[in-house]
């Protein structure tokens, strides 16, 4: 229960509080502008930041402090699996519109080492694959070497040559084969391998697994090659295919799922490009079926 003030006490409380309210306000804002003196802040500026503040605690005074840039996954980097493929596969796309055999096969090599920890269907691809990119090679470096430096010069080489086979008759010695005929197979592994990494890179979550989604791209590039036996035999394996996180994680170990994603989608673009390189190449040559 309060005890109601008489009405003089009242009166002379006010007169005395209300002129040091008045002194209290103006010794804070003539200390306020002076301090704005001081600092070299001006009375009209939007933001006052004293000279003496550090840059760190400037952002942070004005909310303007953004989180450092991360750097490129590992994966991606000079040492990282992706950048060792991509690298030599980019460099084989040469300024004249050809492709140099060297640097493809040497982008094919480090693409089998990226693939065989896959799983079984990659192993199985992988050493088809390893054993055309061995037999370039030996021409590539072999007595003839002067005609096996691109695409287009082997191709020109073994058509004077009268080295190509008949469109759609396999030699009876694969060892036999021609160089074109050789490229024209790891031409269309390629073309797989890219069709792969990429619905792995960018498969929707709820959407095909990543083994159904590369065994699609299996059906495109590869299949309608294949007899019946080699193509159940794929279809068999496709079952026990990784999941899409495990893929992911083998492709860019350590990185976020989001950057792994982007890290495959790159070297998928990288395949691309060098598998339409190759396509047009092989097109304007009459060499799609060969094979």
């Amino acid at each position: 229960m309060g005890v109601a003030l008489p009405s003089q006490v009242r009166r002379r409380w006010f007169r005395h509080t209300i002129p040091l309210v008045i002194l209290m306000l103006l010794l804070f804002y003539l200390c306020a502008r002076s301090l704005r003196t001081l600092s070299g802040c001006g009375s009209e500026a939007q933001y006052c930041i004293p000279e003496g503040l550090l840059p760190l605690q400037i952002q942070q005074q004005l909310g303007t402090l953004q989180a450092p840039e991360r750097e490129e996954p590992q994966c991606l980097g000079p040492q990282g699996m992706l950048s060792r493929m991509m690298r030599p596969f980019r460099a084989s796309l040469n300024p004249e519109g050809d492709v140099e055999l060297s640097r493809y096969l040497a982008g094919w090599r480090e693409l089998i080492r990226f693939l065989t920890p896959f799983g079984s269907i990659f192993v199985f691809a992988t050493r088809e694959a390893f054993a055309k990119v061995t037999d370039l090679e030996v021409r590539v470096h072999g007595p003839d070497a002067a005609h096996y430096t691109s695409l287009s010069g082997m191709v020109a080489w073994e058509q004077r040559a009268g080295m190509l086979e008949r469109p759609g008759i396999a030699p009876q010695d694969s060892a036999k084969s021609s160089g074109s005929r050789t490229m024209l197979l790891l031409h269309r592994a390629l073309r797989w391998s890219q069709l792969c990494l990429h619905r792995v890179a960018t498969g929707s979550l709820g959407g095909p697994d990543a083994g159904e989604q590369c065994n699609d791209a299996y059906n495109t590039a590869l299949a309608p090659h294949h007899p019946w036996l080699v193509r159940q035999a794929a279809r068999l394996a496709f079952l026990s295919f990784p999941a899409r996180g495990r893929l992911l994680e083998l492709a860019c170990p350590g990185a976020r799922e989001a950057e792994a994603r982007a890290s495959l989608a790159r070297a998928a673009g990288t395949l691309e490009d060098v598998y339409n390189r190759t396509q047009v190449l092989l097109a304007e040559r009459g060499l799609l079926q060969l094979a």
